[in-house]
């Protein structure tokens, strides 16, 4: 091999490794760059994930603030995936209980875990969840149905031009053979 073609090849081989690595930070940099862009645009309802304390606070009932209610489930998930209303329509401070029902349609154990967005994203700072499904990993035999309890509460201090707030919880299949394993032992016992 020439001297000319030997060095080409070493200034390509620096300029793709130079590139690969350009590309392997900007992936670890686009999960950052995410949220502070969601949270700047106010998009990407990310609710709390952990339960609030509701304290007794004054309901604002010269408001009215529809929530919608809405359901997906992952392809790989054989279960059925409903809310018990698709719409209701609360007051600001008022502590609201409703469910979504989950059901199995195999025969086999299968472990869900649900993620929830609320919109517009404006809306998620004020939408509370004092008791919520998505909190824990869900657990279904075969053919087994459960309701899924949701405890929530609007801030009074939702924005005035906020009328209505989407929660969508998207259902997970997030069975491993540990997890359905352990589930069967502790039944067995």
């Amino acid at each position: 091999m020439s001297q000319p073609t030997a060095k080409s090849n070493k200034k390509l081989i620096m300029m793709l490794i130079a590139g690969a690595v350009g590309m392997f930070g900007f992936g670890f940099a686009l999960v950052p760059l995410y949220d502070v862009l969601c949270e700047q645009l106010g998009i990407n309802g990310k609710t709390q994930s952990t339960a609030v304390e509701y304290t007794p606070m004054t309901i604002d009932e010269t408001r009215t603030i529809t929530v919608e209610f809405m359901a997906q489930i992952q392809s790989d998930l054989p279960w059925e995936f409903t809310p018990e209303v698709r719409r209701m329509k609360v007051h600001p401070g008022e502590l609201v209980r409703t469910h979504y029902t989950a059901f199995n349609l195999s025969n086999a154990s299968i472990v869900g875990q649900a993620i929830p967005s609320v919109s517009p994203g404006q809306g998620a700072a004020y939408f509370n969840k004092t008791e919520c499904f998505c909190f824990n990993q869900q657990a279904l035999d075969g053919k087994q149905d459960a309701a899924l309890p949701l405890i929530f509460y609007v801030d009074p201090d939702l924005p005035e031009s906020i009328t209505t707030l989407t929660l969508s919880y998207t259902l997970y299949n997030i069975t491993d053979k540990g997890y359905v394993a352990r589930v069967e032992q502790g039944a067995e016992q």
